[in-house]
């Protein structure tokens, strides 16, 4: 951190369960309930099938692969995932769903490597093995001493933010998942109910309940990210509802909004000095292999690295490492996919991207 500033790293999906837990030490049970594949290797065959064989089991570390190094390189003092599985080793699916994601809880040092901060549970697949298993999947964080936002064991603990000490202050990390990522509405968290941070759509309304939990928590020196799963798998488009609710979440004291659910990048905003990412895309998971969206190139992910004034909130410099991922592992991008991720961001954000020496997405920031 350098004076005055604090160093975030954001990332969108980390998705540890089915094929990458097939992979890992501690492979749990791999039988899904899917309309096309039944057990979850059939998804680690997938990626062989185009990239080549992956050894098994591979080290805990394996998955992150360059990211890593990219985040040794960049000496975060707070790291944010949105932890898009469940830990459990529970076999209870939860009905109506046509994908479900755990991990064995043996693996969790495949998430520790990473040395996350904070995990974002505020999700469509923190529930997918009901609440018996988001109850374990808490148990199991705790135990491994991560931190967690956006879901809990009642409405005040899901709602309640993650708190990271800072030189100087703390960051405060709000998650709040919307029904249009897939999120049902039973999985709400309640007085009497565990569960995730709940909103049926980006209302006025909503926006408001939000500013009053950041207002009524956020101290001087405070750096307050506030984030969201939202939004459909694929496309560009971002309806103006939420761009109106990530200004509202601004306007009221938001220094980061970090969206996270498509499959792949979406636009990217500075909007009064603060960054808005509508969609981080998928970081890791298990989508080599599957087939129908290739125009959207979701095997380029990107790690985000954003330098925040803990005095005035404003980001003073936000880089996105561009990676992809190969043989369930993320590798550095090649220059060619650098640069089509540079014009395809560029093209259809509200803000101008560039390329820095190191191969990095740049965005214009003002000064904190």
């Amino acid at each position: 951190m350098g004076a005055g500033t604090v160093t975030l790293f954001l990332c969108g999906d980390v998705m540890l369960g089915r094929g990458v837990d097939q992979i890992l030490p501690h492979p749990g049970d791999p039988a899904l309930r899917e309309e096309s594949v039944r057990d979850a290797r059939g998804y680690v065959e997938l990626a062989e099938a185009v990239n080549g064989p992956i050894p098994r089991p591979v080290p805990f570390p394996w998955p992150w692969g360059r990211a890593l190094e990219v985040l040794e390189e960049a000496a975060p003092d707070v790291r944010i995932v949105n932890l898009e599985t469940s830990v459990t080793r529970s076999g209870a699916f939860a009905p109506g769903k046509a994908v479900h994601y755990r991990m064995c809880p043996a693996n969790v040092p495949a998430l520790t490597a990473a040395r996350p901060d904070v995990c974002v549970l505020a999700n469509n697949h923190v529930l997918d093995f009901g609440r018996p298993g988001l109850r374990e999947t808490l148990e199991v964080l705790a135990g491994a001493g991560l931190g967690t936002a956006g879901a809990g064991r009642d409405d005040g603990a899901a709602y309640a933010p993650a708190v990271v000490p800072v030189a100087g202050g703390r960051v405060l990390v709000f998650a709040l998942g919307m029904m249009s990522s897939g999120i049902h509405p039973g999985w709400a968290a309640t007085e009497e109910r565990s569960g995730v941070a709940f909103l049926a759509e980006p209302s006025p309304a909503a926006a408001e309940a939000v500013v009053r939990r950041i207002q009524g928590t956020k101290r001087p020196g405070d750096v307050v990210v506030v984030s969201v799963h939202w939004g459909s798998n694929w496309g560009h488009h971002v309806p103006r509802g939420q761009i109106d609710f990530a200004h509202a979440l601004v306007d009221g004291g938001a220094d980061v909004v970090h969206g996270h659910s498509s499959h792949h990048p979406r636009p990217v905003e500075m909007y009064r000095g603060r960054p808005v990412l509508y969609g981080c895309g998928d970081f890791v998971d298990d989508y080599e292999g599957i087939t129908g969206y290739e125009e959207y190139r979701d095997e380029l992910r990107l790690a985000c690295l954003l330098s925040v004034g803990a005095d005035t909130g404003r980001t003073a410099a936000l880089r996105m490492v561009p990676l992809r991922a190969r043989r369930m592992r993320l590798e550095a991008a090649p220059p060619e996919e650098r640069e089509w991720l540079r014009e395809t961001l560029d093209r259809v954000s509200d803000a101008d991207i560039a390329l820095d020496a190191a191969g990095a997405l740049t965005v214009p920031c003002a000064g904190p």
